[in-house]
């Protein structure tokens, strides 16, 4: 099983420049539930994005990725999978979940991905810093599979 976790430090870099402002706040101003209250959120955010993990299982022939613990899990099966590649995003990609006119984007810091287009015809780009791992597990399942 190949399993790999891409850190989301950009996330975090945004989180904390947030968390000094909020700091100096309740320095200046005093103690506030309000301040208190949106530095929880903050930390809550970072925690459900800390980072995006991609997976994929030999044994039941997917491939999986997903946010921080858990959150905005996709599980695929690579027999649904019309074709993968390695591709660079740009920066109009970002960073996070979103939906643009290559499919859905999933990436936490970078550019590297692997594209996966499935066999309905929706596509996927997976942000990855190890783009011939997740490439040489997804065609070790594709070569078992035949």
């Amino acid at each position: 099983m190949y399993k790999k976790t891409q850190w989301s430090w950009i996330i975090w870099a945004f989180l904390g420049w947030f968390a000094t402002f909020v700091a100096m706040a309740i320095y200046l101003l005093g103690h506030n539930a309000l301040l208190y209250g949106f530095i929880g959120i903050l930390a809550l955010i970072g925690y459900l994005f800390y980072g995006l993990t991609v997976q994929v299982d030999k044994a039941q022939q997917t491939v999986s990725w997903w946010f921080g613990p858990g959150i905005l899990k996709k599980s695929v099966k690579v027999t649904d999978l019309q074709s993968f590649s390695a591709v660079t995003n740009s920066f109009r990609h970002g960073i996070g979940v979103k939906i643009t006119h290559d499919g859905w984007v999933y990436a936490a810091h970078g550019f590297k991905a692997i594209e996966f287009v499935l066999e309905d015809g929706s596509q996927y780009r997976i942000g990855t810093n190890d783009q011939e791992g997740v490439l040489a597990a997804l065609e070790e399942i594709k070569k078992s599979a035949k």
